[in-house]
């Protein structure tokens, strides 16, 4: 059976919205977009490379695919992490796209998105990761699927956003296994499902 594997970056108030840039997710009317720019480092670059270059696939909700094809899909510049992205198998799990011809190597998951993946995940193959995706991570974490976090925690909070953990969920415990601190602050934290 697959794991899968959730990277979020998260204010210590719980927000996940928007992090990168100002447009990138105005849901809500969140005006904090872009929040977390001005933590990157060479610590954190160094720590999400170590990530991209483990074996492995990845899985998306509709709306993080469709903005990853603009981040990451149309670029070239030899960067490891956009050699990683482009080269990996990306499922995408949505109701509404009619295909996921938009970015190679892309494969749709239609239907339930918890029933489609739980299908996934008792296949044989590479673990899944998950970057963003927050509406799908919710809805697998409810489902007892999430096998490991890395949450980013960010020295800051917001009051406003979409949060990572809203709605119900199951009581869950995971073990600390690993943490860096950038140089900004920054937690890197990594957690496995007990």
């Amino acid at each position: 059976m697959r794991s899968i594997m959730v990277t979020m970056w998260i204010t210590l108030d719980g927000v996940v919205q928007g992090l990168g840039r100002p447009e990138e997710d105005t849901r809500g009317g969140f005006t904090h977009g872009g929040w977390g720019q001005r933590y990157n480092d060479e610590v954190m670059g160094r720590e999400m490379a170590k990530a991209m270059t483990r074996p492995g696939e990845m899985l998306f909700g509709r709306r993080t695919w469709q903005d990853f094809i603009t981040a990451w899909g149309r670029l070239t510049d030899g960067n490891p992490v956009t050699t990683h992205m482009n080269a990996a198998t990306k499922y995408v799990v949505s109701r509404t796209l009619e295909d996921a011809d938009a970015w190679q190597n892309s494969i749709l998951l239609r239907g339930d998105a918890v029933g489609t993946v739980a299908d996934l995940k008792s296949q044989p193959g590479r673990d899944l990761s998950i970057i963003g995706s927050t509406s799908l991570v919710q809805d697998l974490h409810a489902a007892g699927l999430i096998d490991h976090y890395t949450l980013l925690i960010h020295p800051l909070t917001l009051g406003t956003g979409t949060r990572l953990f809203e709605g119900p969920a199951p009581l869950t415990e995971f073990d600390l296994t690993d943490s860096v601190t950038t140089t900004k602050g920054v937690i890197i934290a990594h957690y496995t499902r007990r």
